[in-house]
């Protein structure tokens, strides 16, 4: 009986462990649609190239996320569409955010509709980058 509960213990940390290992997905591609006037905005801009891409990415992993639903008392300034590539033969995943600045603190406030993210924080000087890129 021992044996048998050491070989599926065994089979349980090594299924975790591989779980736990999974490598995240490529960000491939970024739409923008920036807000016109209250509740309207233009039309979606995509970002390709690989530069901005890549401090896209950094910028996103920077985000404090906490795990918390908010509503927000005014439309957001910014909607971005992530799309990240998993493996070749399956399709883009797409992660949403709702982008906020706040003038008054230079920070940037995000919703997203990611299940592990909900609502985040962006200090100051990542704003500001943030912010350059989104709104060229």
């Amino acid at each position: 009986m021992k044996k048998i509960m050491s070989i599926i213990l065994l089979f349980v940390i090594i299924f975790l462990a591989a779980c736990s290992g999974q490598e995240k997905g490529e960000l491939t591609r970024v739409d923008v649609q920036k807000v016109v006037k209250e509740g309207d905005y233009e039309e979606v801009l995509m970002i390709t190239d690989n530069v901005s891409i890549e401090l896209l990415k950094k910028k996103f992993e920077d985000i404090k996320w906490e795990d918390q639903v908010v509503n927000m008392a005014r439309n957001p300034e910014v909607k971005a569409t992530l799309f990240y590539e998993y493996d070749k033969n399956m399709p883009e995943r797409l992660v949403e955010y709702e982008i906020w600045f706040n003038e008054n603190t230079g920070t940037a406030t995000i919703v997203s509709n990611n299940e592990n993210q909900s609502y985040g924080e962006l200090d100051k000087d990542n704003t500001k980058s943030l912010r350059k890129i989104l709104l060229k």
